[in-house]
């Protein structure tokens, strides 16, 4: 049975990239670890969002944040320590991988790390509506 997809109707054109992202990313989509995104827009209009991701127990140099071709992938690999002998072991070594789409135009601006949180900023600047007319030529 093939899918129809919102993206395949003839006014959307190139859109299939896009399309094959989001199919990625909701394969790839699990629980862990747990994330909030906050939005504000200042006076501006410029667009700023927080991903705040819960990364407990990691430290800066056990994470990696990449932002490449409009996706930002943030992932985490813990080392389990062999010298280490546990009596009760309820926090897992675990390494993870979670992916953010971006639009176009959109900036990583930067990412924090404190408190157990990895904080990921972005911002879309305000851009300007410009419209142009196309000259029609006769062949």
């Amino acid at each position: 049975m093939s899918r129809i997809s919102v993206f395949s109707a003839p006014f959307l054109l190139g859109f299939d990239a896009f399309e094959e992202r989001v199919d990625r990313l909701s394969k790839s989509a699990d629980g862990y670890p747990p994330y909030n995104i906050e939005r504000m827009v200042d006076a501006e209009g410029t667009e700023r969002f927080l991903i705040s991701i819960a990364v407990a127990g990691f430290a800066a140099s056990e994470l990696d944040v990449v932002a490449e071709d409009n996706t930002i992938v943030v992932r985490g690999k813990q080392k389990d320590d062999p010298g280490k002998e546990f009596l009760h072991r309820g926090i897992a070594a675990r390494q993870f991988q979670r992916s953010f789409l971006l639009a176009d135009g959109m900036i990583v601006k930067d990412a924090t790390l404190g408190h157990g949180m990895l904080v990921v900023a972005v911002e879309r600047p305000r851009t300007p509506k410009i419209a142009r007319r196309i000259e029609i030529r006769s062949v």
